[in-house]
């Protein structure tokens, strides 16, 4: 910041109540020296003002801050960066009117420093403004569409249909299992019949060959009577 002030005058400093937004409360008992200081460093004007050696006012004049002329000798203006509001009073209508013009000046040279920014942006960056709402667009499209599968399917895709194949290929063998499993219990149920039908039949016929024995000797005995 420069050393010498481009402009220097005496006020009464105040800030507005932060309680109330409305009343003003004295930031100096007396008089005090309000400067106004180029910022070479950051490119800023300042107004600054020291009451011993306590910092009253180190507010840097932006192109949006206006400086208000309330009365014929007092003036405020309201500072963001600080979340207050400034007021100063001067021992005459000429003084306030100084301090208004270069106010207004100073805020002219800040709106001039913060174009030619802008411009040397733009032009060290031509392409910022053309290919950001494309990347934000694809990046939508990406986030609304489906994957795209190709002809024979994703690697994904392909994984799950040879699980599927192999579950299902399971499940077959599974229940051909399972039929082999019931074909056999049935023939061995077969043959357990099929030896009962034949014991049953040994014993119809062991029954009809000792009905006929008998039959035969009946007959012997009644023709011997």
């Amino acid at each position: 910041m420069g050393s010498q002030p481009l402009l220097s005058l005496k006020a009464h400093v105040f800030q507005i109540d932060p309680a109330t937004k409305r009343n003003w409360i004295p930031a100096s008992k007396h008089a005090v020296t309000v400067s106004f200081f180029y910022d070479a460093g950051r490119s800023v004007y300042r107004i600054i003002s020291v009451g011993g050696t306590k910092a009253i006012i180190n507010s840097i004049i932006t192109p949006n801050m206006t400086f208000t002329k309330t009365s014929q000798k007092f003036g405020q203006w309201a500072d963001s960066r600080a979340n207050t509001v400034y007021g100063l009073g001067f021992a005459t209508e000429q003084q306030l009117q100084q301090f208004s013009e270069q106010f207004k000046e100073f805020k002219e040279a800040a709106q001039l420093v913060r174009d030619k920014s802008q411009e040397k942006f733009e032009l060290l960056s031509p392409g910022l403004n053309i290919s950001s709402p494309q990347v934000n667009t694809v990046l939508c499209e990406d986030r609304q569409s489906p994957p795209l599968l190709g002809v024979n399917g994703s690697s994904e895709d392909k994984l799950f249909r040879s699980k599927s194949a192999d579950m299902e290929e399971s499940t077959e063998k599974e229940q051909m299992r399972k039929m082999l499993s019931e074909g056999s219990i049935c023939e061995r149920n077969s043959e357990v019949e099929l030896f009962s039908l034949r014991d049953s039949n040994a014993k119809l016929v062991a029954a009809l060959h000792e009905a006929n024995s008998s039959i035969d000797q009946w007959k012997k005995q009644l023709a011997e009577i």
